[in-house]
């Protein structure tokens, strides 16, 4: 199984690829997709849309992972990572790749063991994970957390789908 995991932004959108189960994941890729606050916002949001129907075409993920998380204290800051939520969204609908949301403590929780872990805590999971060494930016840390979240999640949602299709 291929999963890409989002960590959504306008700013800073960050990608993570990863391949196999939860017992062995294998890093494919990262990246950090960055736009300029100078550039209107037309065209921040068709850069992220072509470079994550790029990756979507080049790599054909079983599944998207992207974080759920709710701003509720800075409006603009969750207006526009909800545009970038939302561009993610519709190239994985062009790309007919189920999308499954995880927010911040089932990552933690999922990676390390509780829902209240450290930053550090998940991006030294990450790379323990994965056999990875390099430093690589926070974004694309989180987007690989995402997408190991969901190699971890997986045969659950796939044991309950199993028992509601037996119904």
């Amino acid at each position: 199984m291929i999963v890409l995991g989002v960590d959504p932004g306008l700013a800073n959108l960050g990608l993570g690829l990863v391949e196999g189960d939860v017992r062995k994941a294998r890093h494919l890729y990262h990246v950090c997709l960055t736009t300029e606050s100078a550039w209107l916002m037309p065209r921040r949001l068709q850069y992220l849309h072509e470079e994550v129907s790029r990756l979507l075409a080049e790599y054909r993920p079983d599944a998207v992972a992207i974080e759920d998380q709710i701003l509720r204290r800075q409006a603009d800051v969750a207006f526009k990572v909800g545009q970038a939520f939302g561009v993610v969204q519709l190239a994985c609908a062009q790309a007919g790749v189920p999308i499954h949301a995880y927010g911040p403590m089932q990552v933690k929780r999922s990676l390390v063991g509780t829902g209240r872990a450290e930053k550090e805590q998940v991006i030294y999971m990450v790379k323990a994970s994965l056999g990875i060494r390099e430093l690589f930016n926070n974004h694309a840390a989180d987007a690989l957390a995402l997408a190991l979240t969901h190699l971890a999640h997986q045969p659950m949602q796939a044991a309950a789908a199993a028992r509601l299709a037996r119904r």
